[in-house]
């Protein structure tokens, strides 16, 4: 009688180490389908090499059924595209929350090239101030080579600093008007995104 009850002490404590164990046989009984180099199909319980898991695959039950599908890797191409509509939605949603309506967009487009203008106009008299001073000092150096003398080093020495001052000037006025066209066909694109965003 005693032997009777060990021995069934000892089935009813082997029941969960045989559950655990049919358990482990089940995960490992997981098949995976992909496709190789050569686009044949491949069924394997070791589990996917490296170098195709980037083409996706399947993972099959002991009897063949999907228990899950990885889908492929994108393809450069669809990467490129994912970040430029994530980069154009960032886009749209700040347009619309800077501006309300299209009237919005002029205004700011006319205040930004009026502030351009104002920098065209500072530079431009900059440079025609420059202009002067060279020409009076060219005056002075030509009144100096009338009479026959040398003229000053020091003279040439501002004559071509007041050149050079005047090439980088003119070098910013070119930036500045370039940025002038640059800020009116940006506005120009934002005003029309904003009315294809509004369904105007």
């Amino acid at each position: 009688m005693l032997r009777s009850a060990q021995l069934l002490v000892l089935i009813f404590a082997a029941i969960p180490l045989l559950a655990s164990a049919a358990g482990a046989q089940d995960e490992g009984a997981e098949s995976y389908r992909y496709k190789d180099n050569q686009g044949r199909v491949v069924l394997s319980r070791q589990g996917v090499p490296p170098e195709f898991i980037a083409n996706g695959y399947e993972v099959l039950d002991v009897d063949g059924r999907v228990l899950r599908t990885v889908a492929p890797a994108p393809s450069l191409e669809e990467r490129q595209r994912l970040v430029q509509e994530k980069a154009r939605a960032k886009s749209d949603a700040q347009l619309l929350r800077i501006y309300s309506e299209p009237s919005d967009v002029d205004r700011a487009r006319d205040r930004k090239l009026a502030e351009l203008d104002g920098v065209i106009s500072v530079a431009q008299s900059n440079l025609h101030s420059l202009r002067t001073q060279q020409a009076n000092l060219q005056g002075q150096a030509a009144d100096f080579e009338r009479v026959g003398r040398q003229v000053p080093e020091h003279l040439l020495v501002q004559i071509d600093n007041l050149k050079a001052e005047q090439a980088g000037i003119e070098k910013d006025i070119q930036r500045y008007q370039q940025g002038r066209l640059d800020a009116k066909a940006s506005f120009a694109a934002d005003r029309e995104r904003l009315i294809e965003l509004r369904g105007e």
